[in-house]
């Protein structure tokens, strides 16, 4: 997604917004400094540890490299350690996470370029590294894309570091999950935000927020289109989410486009 700017002013208290999306094969970071009487902007994290200065790339792998039990690489430089046998890499970790619902349903895109034509079983799904949790695991990789981000935009933004050090104690992360999963796979998300470091457990009600995966691709054809005119009351429309590990295909109705717009799934 290119960088994105809002038609509307920002009115409301100073902060930064960070939204998640930790997928099967590939992560994605976006974040917008939202700053009263402006209009927001969204910007994507494009530079990851081991990837190319130059063009950088708005994904990253998502990976987790052990070595006797430790994380020692995470994202692109864990690549190189994918066919090390001195390393156990953590791949498709968030299938272990999937509802048994969703694992019957599973066409693993194993290489960015083709699809399996089976379904998985919990005997087929990549095993953890030895002696490691899949809580250790995203625990893990989320301090790493916390961290990244925070990076990102010290670097990247005028003021950057006086900006983040004013405002992290109350930025606002949103994590995207699949349309399937529900509150025992937020539960475990929040948790390992939480042993992440990236909140406190006293103030996660209020700083992280869960969308789906249907949702947040609504909203970004609604930003992307050239007219949301095709949005009116009583409308239905489709959003199909071709990821790594699930297609999501999700119906909707419009309910209202004013003063809002309301959708019912």
């Amino acid at each position: 997604m290119a960088s994105y700017t809002s038609n509307e002013v920002y009115l409301k208290e100073e902060s930064i917004v960070i939204a998640i999306d930790i997928g099967t094969t590939m992560t994605g970071v976006s974040f917008s400094h939202m700053y009263p009487g402006e209009k927001p902007s969204v910007r994507l994290v494009n530079q990851w540890p081991g990837q190319p200065v130059a063009g950088g790339d708005s994904k990253v792998p998502t990976l987790v490299a052990y070595q006797n039990g430790v994380a020692c690489a995470h994202g692109a430089t864990a690549l190189d350690m994918v066919r090390d046998d001195d390393y156990q890499v953590a791949r498709w970790f968030k299938l272990h996470l999937h509802p048994s619902s969703l694992k019957n349903q599973i066409h693993l895109n194993t290489d960015q370029g083709s699809s399996s034509d089976t379904s998985f079983s919990d005997e087929e799904i990549p095993p953890l590294p030895e002696g490691v949790s899949l809580k250790d695991i995203y625990t893990s990789f989320m301090a790493y894309v916390y961290k990244t981000t925070e990076d990102f935009f010290t670097n990247r933004t005028p003021n950057g570091r006086r900006i983040w050090d004013r405002l992290k104690d109350r930025n606002i992360i949103i994590l995207c999950t699949p349309n399937g999963w529900g509150t025992n796979e937020q539960d475990f998300m929040r948790d390992a935000a939480i042993a992440a470091g990236i909140l406190s457990a006293h103030e996660v009600d209020d700083r992280l927020e869960f969308v789906t995966e249907g949702e947040a691709s609504v909203h970004y054809a609604l930003a992307y289109t050239k007219s949301d005119t095709w949005v009116k009351k009583d409308v239905m429309f489709a959003v199909v989410d071709a990821g790594g590990s699930t297609v999501d295909s999700t119906l909707y109705i419009c309910k209202s486009n004013l003063p809002r717009i309301t959708l019912k799934r």
